[in-house]
């Protein structure tokens, strides 16, 4: 897809903000038209700054806010969706993560490997586990070790109570992450993007580490989880 617009912005009514390319109203996969509240007026010109800075070809890992974005409005929103199962088979496959979340599996070595888990995971399962008063379960072994079953229902009854644009943004968050908890910190502001990201990249920093960077590979995972972590907390700027 080619760039088709000039400039983009939005346009205010009385009780809402409207992306707009060119004045045409910017819509979602669905055709749905992405507008906020008035008072998410700062979301909607981030919206529109990310189609405004697009180049000739557009992208669409360029465009990880409107993603979010029109997955809430398209997948979760329960006015706008064509297809209200997708929500309870997408809170499903979430819950699958977090039974073989990486945060939980330990490595006693290499060393350096073992200090990044320290430092980046245990204080994450830390705070997951005084937030909402569970045990989570942690492991130095190669087999599977599953989560309580208390600790799983009370965290699925949170995911359940996440809005469109929460629930949106967690699945982005995890998907891009690989890991419920990370992905549950964020959302929650427990953890900075910085913080998310270096926690999702424990392993392949480790690496670096000890046998260096490669180039055009490393530094593109890096800048890329950043940005899409980026997109999670911005679209959820408006919750208190």
């Amino acid at each position: 897809m080619k760039r088709f617009w000039k400039n983009a912005g939005i346009k205010e009514t009385q009780d809402e903000c409207i992306v707009v390319l060119d004045q045409r109203n910017l819509r979602t996969p669905s055709k749905h038209i992405v507008k906020f509240p008035k008072e998410q007026r700062e979301l909607a010109l981030l919206t529109a700054a990310e189609w405004d800075v697009q180049t000739t070809n557009l992208k669409q890992h360029t465009l990880p806010l409107t993603s979010v974005i029109a997955r809430s409005f398209d997948a979760f929103d329960p006015v706008l969706t064509e297809d209200p199962r997708v929500r309870p088979q997408v809170i499903d496959k979430l819950m699958t993560y977090f039974d073989t979340d990486a945060t939980c599996y330990h490595e006693i070595f290499p060393e350096n490997l073992a200090q990044l888990q320290d430092v980046h995971w245990k204080p994450i399962i830390e705070w997951t586990e005084n937030h909402f008063d569970v045990k989570i379960n942690t492991t130095t072994d190669i087999f599977a070790k599953p989560q309580p079953e208390e600790t799983k229902a009370k965290l699925r009854k949170v995911i359940e109570g996440l809005d469109a644009m929460g629930l949106a943004a967690f699945e982005r968050a995890v998907m891009s992450s690989k890991s419920f908890l990370i992905g549950l910190a964020l959302i929650h502001r427990a953890v900075s993007v910085e913080d998310a990201a270096k926690a999702a990249h424990v392993e392949m920093n480790a690496q670096m580490d000890r046998w260096g960077e490669v180039e055009d590979s490393h530094d593109v995972e890096r800048e890329y989880i950043r940005q899409t972590l980026g997109s999670v907390a911005i679209a959820l700027m408006h919750k208190q």
